[in-house]
């Protein structure tokens, strides 16, 4: 008969003995002290994949051998299954950069829970810094970047054998190159606890909805039983057809009989959506954008919350209108959102009647009216002055000049010479003799350079009506021997292009 050794599992390193030679053991501690948790100081090795890291992880959360509550009085009692969920979203890290942010989110946990659960992992030796994330006020937050350990308890409680490949190399880069016989069946076990995935808890709000729900009898559908109806609240596979009520056809046909299930109402197709008082901010600001020109290109989000005041009091785009009306117009604007803050500045409490919001809309749409028709009044003035006869000038200045002028020019005796200047481009030529045209001559130098330095002064503010009212009276030749040929020429382009929609001259 072959005696064979039953196998006796190595869970957990030896006990040590005690000081005073008792034969009482203390069970060894679990424990990093933050100067050995970086890479560089770590006793462990490092883990080649995120597989076997988690069978270290669930053997430290089943060994009992860190207790955190042994070196903090607060945060977590134990190593438990949050501590695993952690390290579960860890090991499908490469590298292992986690953010708090991320964690959150992935967990459910919240930031200072996170934390705790890191702290915890890397207390066991389970994680060691590679590099410390920063958290500089001003500046953007760089996560920490960890290197997932197996701790040096771990292999010696299951018996691993690990190999140092390259004397160079540091003694974290251990490969293992054997195991104990007595700890393959601990080895198996932790392999199929790693492969399962830890799931979040269950609410203790839909525990009670389900016991009340076996309570009345309901009874929810599993693979392989037989569905007896369609809404599947039974599992016998006998017919229920002889419990079935069936109303009349009378009342189905009509409509009498109503469904013991009552239903949920339904939206009305194509209603109006009621929005929330964000809703209307964010509404008001996209019409303010759009209607005023001087808001094009801001930001909808910030124009909502500098109008943030009248939308919440009920204001319409057409009253908002009507209050910057009051306000004054502005012709230049170099910041729209902050003009418009300081437009808007109490405008609910001064307003704060829609009597009066209505009142100054009215001023508003008056003085948009006055706008339109002084509008086409122009246009119409315009019209008439280039494609019926000439009018003459509007201003009771320029009309006395213009007649001073053609009575000098009129009693001008005709067949004399004198000396005539002309403008060319901004500059003065005089010639010794010009050619003698009735009706100018008579003029003297000083009287010609006034008339043209006028001109002049008048053609650069944009006024051409002296030099064309002398073409349309006196004709082409007399004017340019009055004003000069590049003064009438300039004249007559400026005056053309005054009616042309793509030039525009007399203010900037």
């Amino acid at each position: 008969m072959s005696a064979v050794a039953a196998p006796v599992p190595a869970l957990i390193p030896a006990p040590r003995p005690s000081a005073d030679g008792d034969s009482v053991s203390v069970l060894p501690d679990l424990f990093v002290p933050a100067a050995c948790q970086w890479l560089s100081t770590t006793s462990g090795r490092v883990a080649l994949e995120g597989y076997s890291w988690m069978q270290a992880v669930h053997w430290v959360a089943g060994s009992g051998l860190y207790m955190p509550r042994r070196h903090r009085s607060h945060g977590p009692r134990t190593f438990g299954p949050t501590t695993v969920r952690v390290a579960q979203e860890l090991a499908q890290l490469s590298p292992c950069r986690p953010g708090i942010g991320y964690l959150v989110r992935r967990t459910g946990l919240s930031e200072r829970s996170v934390e705790y659960h890191l702290g915890m992992l890397r207390e066991a030796g389970l994680l060691a810094y590679i590099v410390k994330g920063t958290r500089v006020r001003g500046e953007r937050a760089q996560a920490s970047e960890f290197a997932r350990m197996i701790p040096v308890e771990y292999d010696v409680a299951l018996g691993i054998r690990t190999v140092l490949r390259d004397d160079t190399a540091p003694a974290y880069t251990r490969a293992v190159c054997g195991i104990a016989e007595t700890g393959r069946e601990r080895m198996a076990e932790l392999a199929r606890m790693a492969a399962r995935k830890v799931r979040r808890p269950r609410s203790k709000a839909s525990s009670r909805t389900s016991a009340r729900g076996v309570e009345k009898g309901v009874v929810t559908a599993v693979l392989g039983e037989a569905r007896c109806t369609p809404m599947q609240v039974g599992t016998s596979t006998g017919s229920s057809a002889g419990g079935t009520y069936s109303p009349p056809e009378d009342k189905l046909a009509s409509g009498a009989a109503k469904s013991p299930t009552p239903k949920k109402p339904t939206k009305r197709a194509g209603g109006p959506r009621r929005l929330n008082k964000v809703g209307r901010r964010f509404q008001l600001a996209r019409e303010l954008v759009q209607e005023l020109d001087w808001l094009r290109g801001c930001s909808v989000p910030r124009i909502a919350w500098v109008a943030r005041g009248v939308a919440d009091a009920g204001w319409t785009m057409t009253e908002v209108r009507g209050w910057l009306h009051l306000r004054g117009e502005v012709l230049r604007v170099r910041r729209g959102s902050g003009l418009l803050a300081v437009l808007l500045t109490n405008a609910e409490n001064v307003l704060d009647t829609p009597a009066k919001r209505t009142e100054a809309v009215d001023q508003w749409r008056g003085a948009q009216e006055s706008a339109r028709r002084h509008r086409i009044e122009q246009v119409r003035a315009r019209t008439e002055r280039y494609d019926n006869d000439w009018t003459g000038p509007t201003s009771h200045r320029v009309q006395q000049e213009v007649a001073a002028a053609f009575t000098k020019v009129r009693e001008t005796p005709n067949g004399d010479r004198a000396a005539f200047a002309t403008y060319d481009e901004g500059r003065v030529i005089y010639s010794e003799t010009t050619p003698t045209t009735s009706g100018v001559e008579g003029l003297n130098d000083d009287e010609i350079s006034a008339t043209r330095n006028d001109a002049r002064q008048r053609l650069m503010m944009g006024d051409t009506s002296p030099i064309t009212v002398a073409v349309d009276t006196l004709g082409r030749e007399t004017a340019e021997q009055l004003y000069g040929p590049a003064l009438v020429r300039r004249g007559l382009q400026l005056a053309h292009g005054a009616r042309s929609s793509l030039m525009t001259y007399g203010s900037r």
